[in-house]
């Protein structure tokens, strides 16, 4: 994977779950990660297990709703690794809930985690990328945004907008830099825990059980598309478990 050694990654959402095991695995290539989260006693242990196993990572708390909190981000890769090749946008949120709950707030989370947590991500990295003729985004969606299913409807909106923006940010690179969607089917995270509808929470839990892959798969995923060439930029990747529909 000499495509990743070397690299500097920031990573949002890396406290755990799919951001904390993509980075394990990007730092084990060789990698420098940047680390970025909003519990910073979480982020302390992810990178605590990375350097001691010998890799480089430097970690910030990090809420994606504050534009100036991924600033920092974005600037700590540069004054610690001297650059910034790839910014992971992984920070997400999952309240699902039918709408007849009318639950407004957890919309309202979804969209300004989900959607503009990632434009505060673009704003940051793409300076930085445009000034040194390279950069690539990886904005982590959801195969909840390839299929409209009840009550996933406003969680699928935020990550098909962010499949949406990616695309016109691909088209308006000329080049200069590369644009990856990684679209999780079922991983094996704490994601259903915080679904308000005992119902939906008790069914999809079920089903994760049953069928879901564990959180590094994801991470292959994104060391896959990281580690190509310079002029390859593989665009749309979905991972889902084989028994998945």
């Amino acid at each position: 994977m000499s495509g990743i050694t070397g690299k500097v990654i920031a990573i949002t959402g890396a406290s755990d779950g799919i951001g904390a095991a993509t980075a394990e695995l990007l730092a084990a290539r060789g990698a420098r990660v940047v680390l970025g989260a909003r519990r910073a006693d979480r982020l302390a242990q992810v990178a605590h297990r990375i350097t001691g196993a010998g890799g480089e990572a430097a970690f910030l708390p990090t809420d994606v709703t504050r534009r100036d909190e991924l600033a920092a981000l974005t600037a700590l890769a540069r004054s610690r690794f001297g650059r910034l090749d790839v910014l992971v946008s992984n920070a997400g949120i999952g309240p699902i809930s039918p709408f007849a709950d009318l639950h407004v707030d957890e919309w309202d989370a979804m969209i300004d985690v989900n959607l503009k947590g990632v434009l505060h991500g673009i704003a940051a990295a793409l300076p930085i990328f445009r000034e040194q003729g390279a950069g690539h985004f990886v904005n982590v969606v959801s195969v909840a945004g390839l299929a409209v299913r009840p009550g996933m409807a406003v969680y699928g909106a935020t990550k098909n907008a962010v499949r949406t923006i990616s695309e016109g940010l691909r088209q308006e690179s000329a080049g200069a830099y590369r644009v990856t969607v990684v679209s999780p089917g079922f991983v094996r995270t704490d994601f259903t825990d915080t679904i308000p509808n005992a119902e939906l929470r008790a069914s999809l839990a079920a089903v994760k059980d049953r069928i879901a892959i564990p959180a590094a798969s994801i991470g292959e995923a994104i060391a896959y598309a990281i580690a190509q060439p310079p002029a390859v930029d593989v665009n749309d990747i979905a991972v889902r478990a084989t028994a998945q529909d």
